[in-house]
């Protein structure tokens, strides 16, 4: 019971210095609202407003019908341009793609003759780029099929491939970025301050007013992975609720006491990764480093910027050794495909006991550097 007690009043003492630093709490408001809105509304897998030009040297019914189809909001208002301006405009960077038809097109077109537009794009950015000639490929193909036999979905091959999205039926990757960005929020904060709270003792010598109360370093190192997990928690309930379901508009399919439940367990696992750091670093320079160093390769090797099966072999092993890699898995399970207990309780274990070693490990360095003080 005094155990309890103790870690109790400790982590009091780390929530009023947390939510007492002002730069703190604008960093923990960013964090969760700002940044998500920013790297789930961004620029990334799908052209937006981009800018096109027209050089229609045919002016027929089928090239007005392809330019009134190359609009919003996948792209700009199409308008018309000289041959001597494409250069000009390109090189200004006023415009990204240029569409030109030749003369006598629709009249090729209706012959069979397969006659070639052009285009010419400027891959200075180059994914917005390669997905804007998919774009365009797509809608002019789609077009031309409907000029030709009034069906813009008729097939050319003998098979058709018709998609059915799961989960996601528009495509919307929004609703995939704002979880991923959650994770990346979560990692990133709980980590650092965690760690600085280590730090912060050590530096400001209050480390060893602990040391000579009688505290253990289990009491001590359980009340700031409990006040951390606890702040953190609660600026993502608060995000959960109001910027990613109500602002972002992104469904929540299955059980939000579990995903919360899932979410304190992979704050307790990156707390730990916080401490252990916090313990290795002498000052917050290093610390700032050790930091950069574990949260990129958190956020990169976890599935949020891109899928673990597109990844070596060696690099899936390794990680498996990532909290994070299961909690998004966990997350996305939750959140898309409304999954229960019986189905994810494998990742949730798997958090807890790469949580629980984690912690281990960060508490025997610790103790080890509280008796070398000492």
């Amino acid at each position: 019971m005094r155990r309890l007690t103790n870690i109790f009043w400790l982590a009091g003492k780390e929530l009023k210095s947390v939510l007492g630093d002002p730069v703190m709490v604008i960093l923990i408001l960013w964090s969760f609202v700002v940044a998500v809105m920013l790297e789930a509304s961004g620029a990334g897998d799908t052209v937006y407003n981009a800018a096109i030009a027209i050089l229609d040297e045919d002016n027929s019914t089928l090239s007005r019908q392809l330019t009134s189809a190359l609009g919003p909001p996948w792209f700009q208002p199409p308008f018309m341009i000289a041959p001597d301006q494409v250069q000009s405009e390109m090189d200004a960077g006023q415009v990204m793609f240029v569409l030109g038809f030749p003369p006598g097109f629709e009249a090729d077109v209706i012959a069979g003759q397969m006659p070639a537009a052009q285009l010419e794009v400027d891959a200075t950015a180059v994914s917005q780029a390669q997905l804007g000639i998919d774009y365009i490929t797509n809608i002019l193909t789609s077009e031309t099929r409907a000029f030709l036999s009034g069906n813009p979905d008729a097939p050319d091959p003998a098979v058709q491939l018709e998609l059915r999205r799961a989960f996601n039926p528009n495509g919307n990757p929004v609703w995939f970025k704002a979880v991923s960005s959650l994770l990346n929020q979560l990692s990133l904060l709980t980590i650092a301050l965690t760690g600085a709270a280590m730090l912060r003792e050590r530096e400001q010598g209050t480390i060893e007013h602990l040391m000579v109360m009688p505290l253990t370093p289990l009491e001590i190192a359980l009340s700031k992975v409990l006040a951390n997990v606890v702040v953190v928690l609660a600026a993502f309930t608060l995000s959960l609720f109001f910027v990613v379901e109500q602002l972002l508009q992104v469904p929540m399919a299955g059980s939000v006491p579990l995903l919360l439940a899932g979410t304190a367990t992979y704050l307790a696992a990156a707390a730990a990764i916080g401490m252990f750091l916090g313990t290795v670093a002498r000052s917050m320079a290093q610390f700032a480093l050790l930091v950069i160093m574990v949260v990129i390769p958190i956020i990169m090797l976890s599935g949020g910027m891109g899928a673990i099966e597109s990844q070596p072999d060696i690099v899936q092993k390794l990680t498996m050794a990532l909290p994070s890699r299961h909690f998004l898995a966990f997350a996305k399970a939750v959140v898309f495909r409304g999954a229960g207990l019986d189905a994810i309780w494998v990742e949730l274990a798997l958090m807890a006991g790469l949580g629980i070693v984690f912690f281990t490990a960060s508490l025997l360095l610790f103790r080890r550097s509280m008796s070398l003080s000492g």
